[in-house]
């Protein structure tokens, strides 16, 4: 009677056990580099790293306080095909998952049959007596995981559609940070335009000028000419810029989701500088860029498949039930004596398979080898484009200040050979080579100001514009059921 209590007790203490047994390695992060810096390099003389101090918001637009750019990029989340692309293969992830997790419960069928018969004349005697039967079966069948090859494969599922998750919000920055791209550099292209509209009207002023000293017969007909060409030059310039504000409106309408021809943006005035970005610190970066968490969960994906491929070197255990009605009389179909049933374990184990499961093990191993390339690649990929745009901000600052220089210098040689050349003092020519300076160095001005407002877009997309990887690894551990 002890002994029978005994057994009774060790038989689910041994089933708990083996269900507790997962093969394969379990998920340890890989080093992303064999060190990471304290502090970016290209921060010094810019803006110093603040530890702790203020973050990049998830509205990092409004950074640049843009009431235009605002309403723009709010139309990117919910209207842009590349996002929405994103989420429907979000939530197949997700499906997936759950798909993987239906291997923790039996699979269960009912079905309903009726069969008509013939033996053969050479069979059973020469009755060939036809037979009816009915049968309503109701079959059951459950794995055992004992080797978790099922919550691997949940684990592998699940690291799937976080890095999903990650991959949505990774399109999502892109689109995001592609529209205000596109909107600087519009309104780059409207600073140019109001530029060379004002350079054509004082061109014009100076045309009528030099006519009415031709007239009076103090200047050449050259003069007249020279006049002219200018003129008609910088008219050229402002229509050509057309062609690049046009297709800069029509990329804008592509991100936020509608036809160009249902959209316009009237022109505006050009922000003069990028507002101050947080920058933070080197070892934040790892989770604030969603491509760098969905290559980190990718690794987590593909080491939970290892677990799947060397499961496949276990005996598998499956508990099936079958039972039901069956019968050769209809009226008896639905009797408590037509009942028939039958359970039992079943032990399988494949003893050859001509090298399947090594072949299949060694390239899941090598899958996992390859997404922990990509995930350190991901990660020098992010400091280089933080560097690179660090360093276009602070030259790009610096340039801004010697060009300003430049235009307050052109603009007084306009204005004092303007005098030289009313006071007959010195030809037309010099007049037109220092008016075509003085236009030429303001359009660079305008330039770097645009330049210097997209480096900070890029930037802070660098930076994984206020994303956090807390929001899809909260819960990083697959569900039991």
């Amino acid at each position: 009677m002890r002994m029978k209590y005994l057994n009774g007790l060790m038989l689910p203490a041994v089933w708990a056990l083996l269900s507790a047994c997962t093969v394969g390695p379990d998920y340890v992060r890989p080093k992303a580099l064999p060190a990471i810096p304290a502090t970016y390099k290209e921060v010094e003389g810019w803006k110093p790293a603040r530890p702790g101090g203020e973050v990049i918001g998830e509205k990092w637009w409004e950074l640049f306080n843009d009431p235009q750019l605002n309403v723009l990029e709010e139309q990117v989340v919910v209207a842009n095909q590349d996002v929405v692309a994103a989420e429907a293969r979000f939530r197949q992830a997700r499906a997936l998952v759950q798909s993987a997790k239906a291997g923790y419960y039996p699979t269960v069928s009912l079905g309903a049959s009726v069969t008509n018969s013939r033996a053969s004349a050479t069979m059973g005697g020469g009755n060939r007596s036809d037979s009816t039967v009915y049968s309503l079966p109701l079959d059951a069948s459950w794995e055992a995981d004992i080797w978790g090859r099922i919550r691997r494969s949940v684990e592998s599922s699940s690291a799937g559609a976080q890095a999903s998750a990650a991959d949505l919000a990774a399109v999502r920055l892109s689109a995001q940070a592609s529209l205000a791209q596109a909107y600087f550099q519009l309104r780059s292209n409207d600073a140019q335009l109001a530029l060379l509209k004002e350079t054509v009207g004082n061109y014009q002023k100076s045309l009528d000028l030099t006519r009415n000293r031709y007239g009076s017969g103090v200047a050449a007909r050259s003069d007249v000419l020279q006049a002219e060409t200018q003129l008609k030059s910088t008219q050229a310039q402002a229509v050509d810029l057309g062609v690049q504000r046009a297709q800069l409106e029509h990329a804008i309408a592509l991100l936020i989701g509608t036809t160009p021809a249902g959209f316009s943006l009237p022109a505006a005035a050009l922000a003069t500088q990028p507002p101050p970005i947080p920058v933070g610190i080197p070892s934040e970066l790892l989770e604030r860029r969603p491509d760098i968490a969905v290559a980190e969960r990718n690794m987590a994906s593909a080491n939970a498949q290892i677990g799947v491929a060397v499961a496949a070197w276990y005996p598998t255990l499956k508990l099936s039930l079958s039972g039901g009605l069956e019968s050769s009389s209809l009226s008896r179909w639905l009797s408590w004596p037509s009942r028939f049933w039958s359970v039992g374990p079943s032990v399988s184990e494949t003893l050859y398979d001509g090298g399947l499961r090594s072949a299949l093990n060694d390239q899941a191993r090598a899958a996992y080898d390859a997404t922990v390339a990509a995930y350190r690649q991901a990660v020098l990929t992010g400091f280089q484009e933080v560097e690179d745009n660090l360093a276009a901000l602070r030259i790009l600052e610096q340039e801004a200040q010697v060009q300003d220089e430049a235009v307050a210098a052109s603009r007084q040689t306009v204005a004092v050979t303007s005098n030289q050349y009313r006071a007959g003092v010195v030809s037309y020519l010099n007049v037109l080579v220092a008016q075509t300076a003085e236009l030429a160095n303001r359009r660079v001005a305008i330039d770097i100001s645009g330049r210097r407002l997209v480096a900070g877009v890029l930037l802070i997309k660098a930076l994984g514009g206020g994303w956090d990887a807390a929001g899809i690894l909260s819960d990083s551990s697959p569900e039991k059921p």
